[in-house]
């Protein structure tokens, strides 16, 4: 039976309005499982209203009491745990141990919020003038909101409403139409450990909601990820309507292998790296540069026995090491490029098209695939395929190779596998993107540093969590203050007593 989902509104679920519903599926089976309503602009007007009733209570709490609401929930998703990983995979279809994964790299930034009493502090400066102090305080904005993308639908939502709700700020969540539930049972749990209903709302929608969010005069700041031409618009539509904007976007990650790589490390890095949660990550590797011809033929010879030995399953196999894509329509669009890139001149040594599983053949299965000889003037390699997809690139330097992700129109993230500390010093130094590894072939950074890229992969002047995400969330205000010498006749203090 298909059930029906509903927004979460000030502390309660909601049925929608506007009679528009999208399809969530079962990426296992292809089944339809559920509908999800799409909001109208009054519904989210509605969503708006609730949360800005909420703001001047939560706002002026004490930190440490926002703090302690933080807590709560983190104890809340440990418990739940198990839980939220299997709904996860159930409409995304990322193996449960991924699922996991989503959850606890989210819970990680929770954990990081809170500690929201000494990150919002501000500053002071004792005798800045004669008898003049300064000091600065960080206060919230107001109404803010995140739109977020199906691939991690429990770890982006909680970058963002973590950081934002800690601060003192009211969020509204527009979460991916593709797998909400996860959202919804969040904003559930949050509701659990403590907040007062407003405070996290979650409204499902398309473009009209995510229009009426851009647009909105009392919605103060909007944090999105998704697709690059998504983000622009995002960026641009939110700042003309005079909101604070941060929109990281899309990515063609590249991982630098050295003739002195240990590669063993470099063969297991990039099976995981490259295929796992189907590549269906902003972070993941999916193009490999070997410098040097003996590097790409023994990483190649490595590879190819590998990846055949992966194995693609449903979402609850344990055994499984990746499970399907969201969607058929994602299925054929990464399987379209597969076929581009083959058309292109690349070399296809190992194809995923057309996999299908006995019992499960409606499923939006993709196996893993590698090529070889691919170049940078092709399209395949220049777009973000976002599929267990692995482009081989060869270069004969490490100029070369750092040249690659640095032209590149994607500057998200970039590895590089090597022995030597001084190239790898030099290369992370001078590489023209935003997030670097050594040896390390996800550098996606710990709650308490900073997520971002440079380029079209993010159109922000500022980064997820971390610090800059308590700068993205608040604004700052500075006090210049100066007593008067002498007597103040009628003004003088008073101390008070308790009753």
């Amino acid at each position: 039976m298909t059930r029906e989902l509903s927004h979460f509104i000030n502390g309660e679920y909601v049925a929608g309005q506007s009679g528009r519903y999208s399809d969530v599926f079962d990426p296992n089976t292809g089944a339809v499982q559920a509908r999800t309503p799409l909001a109208s602009t009054d519904e989210v007007a509605a969503t708006i209203a609730a949360a800005q009733g909420a703001f001047p209570a939560w706002s002026s709490m004490n930190p440490q009491r926002r703090a302690r609401v933080m807590f709560r929930f983190k104890a809340l998703l440990e418990e739940h745990m198990d839980e939220l990983a299997e709904l996860l995979s159930s409409e995304h279809g990322k193996v449960v141990a991924d699922s996991r994964g989503d959850v606890q790299r989210g819970m990680e930034v929770i954990e990081f919020a809170c500690g929201i009493p000494h990150l919002q502090k501000g500053e002071y400066t004792q005798g800045a003038g004669p008898g003049i102090d300064v000091y600065s305080m960080r206060q919230p904005l107001g109404v803010v909101a995140g739109i977020t993308p199906f691939n991690f639908p429990a770890m982006i939502p909680m970058w963002m409403f973590g950081v934002a709700i800690a601060c003192g700020n009211t969020f509204i969540l527009k979460p991916s139409e593709k797998d909400p539930s996860v959202p919804l049972r969040l904003a559930e749990l949050f509701l659990e450990a403590g907040a007062p209903a407003g405070v996290l709302n979650v409204v499902n929608g398309d473009k009209e909601a995510v229009d009426a969010l851009l647009t909105h005069p009392d919605v103060k700041a909007i944090s999105f990820v998704g697709s690059s031409d998504i983000a622009h618009y995002v960026y641009q539509t939110g700042a003309a309507n005079g909101k604070r904007v941060q929109a990281m976007a899309g990515a063609k990650n590249h991982g630098i292998i050295m003739p002195d790589a240990d590669m063993d490390q470099v063969v297991r890095d990039f099976l995981g790296s490259a295929f796992g949660s189907a590549g269906e990550r902003c972070m993941a590797l999916p193009v490999a540069v070997p410098v040097g011809k003996d590097t790409a033929d023994e990483f190649i010879a490595r590879m190819v026995p590998e990846i055949k030995k992966l194995k693609v399953g449903i979402s609850t196999d344990t055994s499984a090491h990746y499970g399907p894509v969201v969607t058929a329509a994602h299925k054929t669009r990464v399987e379209n490029y597969i076929t581009m890139c083959e058309d292109e001149g690349g070399k296809l040594l190992v194809d995923g098209r057309g996999l299908k599983l006995q019992g499960y053949e409606g499923g939006f299965f993709v196996g893993p695939t590698l090529f070889d000889n691919v170049t940078a003037d092709m399209r395949s390699y220049q777009d973000e395929i976002f599929g267990p997809v692995l482009q081989v690139v060869r270069a004969d330097t490490l100029e070369e190779a750092a040249a690659l992700p640095s032209n590149h129109q994607y500057g998200n993230g970039v590895a590089i596998f090597t022995r030597n500390g001084l190239a790898a010093r030099e290369f992370a130094a001078k590489v023209q993107v935003g997030m670097v590894g050594i040896n390390v072939p996800i550098p996606v950074p710990v709650a308490y540093h900073t997520f971002g890229g440079w380029k079209r992969s993010a159109f922000a002047d500022t980064n997820q969590h971390g610090p800059e995400g308590v700068r993205f969330w608040t604004k700052i205000k500075t006090i210049t203050q100066r007593w008067p010498d002498g007597d103040v006749g009628d003004q003088a203090f008073i101390i008070p007593t308790m009753g």
